[in-house]
């Protein structure tokens, strides 16, 4: 007969983190596309694992070709992707690993759902600020000129909302300090909150 409990004879997350010797926690970017989630977030991965730290990055474009391919941009598709990702983002905390996200998230009850399934104490929101125009004439991937161009619907900061974080724990303005300033602002706030 199978033991409900059964999880009970699982490693704990605190031995995985002693073996790790870190602490696991999930950052949680947001902010517009073209506000610099991405890059901050891959030279951030670089400089944590040249100090020994295991990280594991989701984000929001790979998840949308693998994982959550299934889902559209409707408001319970997007919000159905964040569920997906909070749930999966559980799996590598309890095994004592650092997450960082990069997903628009466009809302407030879509970033505080997923900081509900990951625990408040084990999840730090960061909001990448970025107004729309800058993010406009970056463009990196052409998105906000198809959207312009009605290519895309439902674009969010064209036609669709994007709510700014309310109490993120972090604010990195990639409008006013430079992309190195706040990868330095971000690697500070992420070693206070994972070293042992």
């Amino acid at each position: 007969m199978s033991n409900p409990n059964q999880e009970h004879f699982y490693l704990s997350k605190d031995s995985k983190q002693n073996l790790l010797k870190q602490k696991a926690h999930v950052f949680w970017l947001t902010g517009l596309s073209g506000a610099g989630k991405t890059t901050i977030t891959g030279k951030v991965e670089a400089k944590l694992h040249d100090l020994g730290f295991l990280i594991k990055i989701f984000d929001g474009d790979l998840i949308r070709k693998t994982i959550n391919k299934d889902l559209d941009f409707s408001d319970y598709g997007r919000t159905e992707n964040i569920r997906r990702v909070a749930a999966i983002n559980n799996e590598f905390i309890n095994c004592g690993v650092i997450v960082m996200n990069c997903f628009i998230s466009p809302t407030n009850s879509m970033r505080q759902m997923a900081r509900e399934i990951i625990g408040d104490e084990n999840f730090s929101e960061i909001y990448v600020k970025c107004s729309v125009s800058i993010c406009e004439k970056r463009d990196p991937k052409g998105l906000y000129q198809k959207a312009r161009a009605g290519e895309i619907k439902h674009f969010t900061g064209i036609d669709s909302v994007y709510e700014e974080p309310k109490n993120p724990e972090l604010i990195l303005d990639t409008e006013n300090n430079s992309i190195d300033e706040c990868v330095n602002d971000l690697l500070n706030y992420i070693l206070n909150k994972i070293k042992f």
